[in-house]
């Protein structure tokens, strides 16, 4: 009230937050601890890992290809001087499990690569009289590879295909795109089905100039959209109206047209016997029915909606017109993704080498099943693996969360800045810095809701794939259902979250 009774009031100026104060220290510091423990794990497994295992490689026999190795107690091809052999040769290159790290085929230490298909035993001994790589197991003599008696356990599939040894990694490599694809299912069956892997793998080899034409030109019009939603928002949302409106319309109207249609042809065919065209035809016309009767009451509703929210309408105008300016007075915001895609990379090449470090650091054991010689992590380095995976879902979801935040400051500060002439220099690099200073420990908490709710998803994701073609119909039912649930609640806890950081930004916390 003002004073003496009169009825004017002092509305709120709305503008960004200027006292501000740390929010969530608490989850900071425990975001903290937990990356010191990541931290920890990498030093560990870089300083006790066996670094010249995974570069180099090793056979199935424990040796380590291009030095001397020492002996493995009740392997008896152990121990060998492989200094000359440097490159791993697996007998059947399409057949190995890297997800649980089980070597399916019997890997050797070769010296050369084969360069070319080798279609017969034959051949095979010819390559290693003229190159000395010897291409079966070290027990079998080269003069005895067209005749041994276990040569289909102990020498490569036929036929062997061409390969070549990778930059870095000493591993003979077929160069046959589908090898690619089997080779790289081990890596995600968790995730995809894998017959559809392999299909997509080898359409990507196959038309990647194309794709990457595409992604290209993806870029540029989403920059010319950028640039022009700005002039055309009140065009652009009228004109996906009239789209959706007469595409329902249009759509209701073929669908009873079809249905009278085949109601007519139906009634001058009909007779005293129906026959199985005429029942066919009949489920066809119900089914016509249902379909018309759902797209009608789609259209009605459609309708119905649009002319009681059609001020949302202008909103949506008025919002796309907002957002135009914002993309013009920060350009800086178009880079985002690119800079948070490019700290995920980083993140992701650092997290694999240090996974790739922790599987080094197992200890040789030899298999009661094949005789073969792997290396197994046992006792606290399963945890580390554990912790490790957990790592990745949570800095990886804290990355994109303060991506979230700063997009969210900066378009705040333009919003709610009156006087554009007020706005700071570069309002994202003021965001980031905000971010930095204030709200770390808020978006820690965020990205370990998510995390929380995003591995039972990942682990009953893992377990529908496993179990697929062996359990019921009710137990793939309940499995689906469980994860769809976790799927929404990932999404609505993702919104949320973006909301709250935004309004800390805005107004403080809560």
């Amino acid at each position: 009230m003002g004073c003496c009774g009169s009825s004017e009031q002092k509305q709120r100026e709305w503008k960004p937050l200027e006292d501000r104060s740390c929010t969530d220290i608490p989850w900071l510091i425990i975001f903290a601890l937990f990356c010191i423990g990541m931290a920890c794990i990498a030093g560990f497994s870089i300083s006790t890992g066996a670094a010249s295992r995974l570069i180099s490689g090793y056979d199935s026999y424990g040796n380590t290809c291009g030095q001397k190795n020492g002996k493995i107690e009740g392997v008896e091809l152990s121990g060998r001087d492989q200094t000359d052999n440097k490159y791993v040769f697996f007998l059947d290159p399409c057949n190995i499990d890297i997800l649980n790290r089980k070597i399916k085929s019997m890997a050797l230490c070769v010296s050369r690569c084969p360069d070319r298909e080798l279609k017969t035993y034959t051949d095979v001994k010819r390559f290693a009289l003229q190159n000395g790589s010897e291409l079966c197991s070290y027990d079998i003599p080269v003069s005895r590879y067209p005749s041994h008696g276990e040569r289909s356990k102990k020498c490569p599939k036929l036929p062997v295909p061409p390969s070549k040894s990778l930059p870095v990694f000493h591993r003979c490599t077929p160069v046959d795109v589908s090898c690619y694809a089997q080779f790289a299912e081990a890596f995600v069956t968790f995730v995809s089905d894998n017959s559809m892997l392999h299909r997509v793998i080898a359409g990507v080899m196959a038309s990647k100039e194309i794709i990457m034409g595409l992604c290209v030109l993806a870029l540029v019009l989403s920059i010319i959209l950028m640039v022009v939603i700005r002039y055309i928002s009140v065009v652009l949302v009228w004109m996906l109206t009239a789209l959706v409106v007469l595409g329902s319309l249009g759509g209701t109207g073929v669908l009873w047209w079809l249905y009278v249609d085949h109601r007519m042809n139906l009634t001058d065919q009909t007779g005293t016997t129906p026959t199985p065209q005429q029942q066919l035809a009949t489920g066809n016309v119900q089914a016509l029915l249902v379909y018309a009767v759902i797209a009608t009451v789609f259209t009605v509703i459609l309708l119905l909606l649009l002319f009681f929210m059609r001020k949302r309408v202008a909103l949506t105008i008025t919002l796309f017109h907002v957002a135009g300016k914002v993309f013009t007075h920060l350009p800086l915001l178009a880079l985002q993704p690119f800079w948070t895609f490019l700290s995920l990379m980083l993140f992701w090449v650092s997290w694999l080498g240090v996974f790739l470090f922790l599987g080094t650091t197992g200890s040789p054991v030899q298999s009661e099943e094949t005789g073969l010689v792997e290396f197994r992590m046992s006792g606290p380095l399963q945890y580390m693996v554990w912790y490790h995976a957990v790592g990745l879902i949570w800095i990886s979801q804290f990355i994109l969360a303060c991506q979230q935040m700063t997009v969210a400051g900066a378009v705040v500060t333009y919003y709610f800045t009156r006087n554009k002439s007020q706005l700071p220099m570069t309002p994202i690099v003021s965001s980031m810095l905000r971010l930095t200073r204030y709200h770390l420990g808020t978006v820690a908490k965020g990205s370990f809701i998510i995390t929380l709710v995003e591995i039972p998803r990942l682990i009953l994701t893992y377990i529908h794939n496993q179990l697929k073609g062996k359990e019921n119909a009710c137990a793939r039912c309940m499995l689906k259902a469980c994860i769809c649930c976790l799927w929404c609640l990932k999404k609505c806890l993702t919104y949320l979250n973006q909301v709250i950081v935004a309004w800390q930004d805005l107004v403080g916390p809560f």
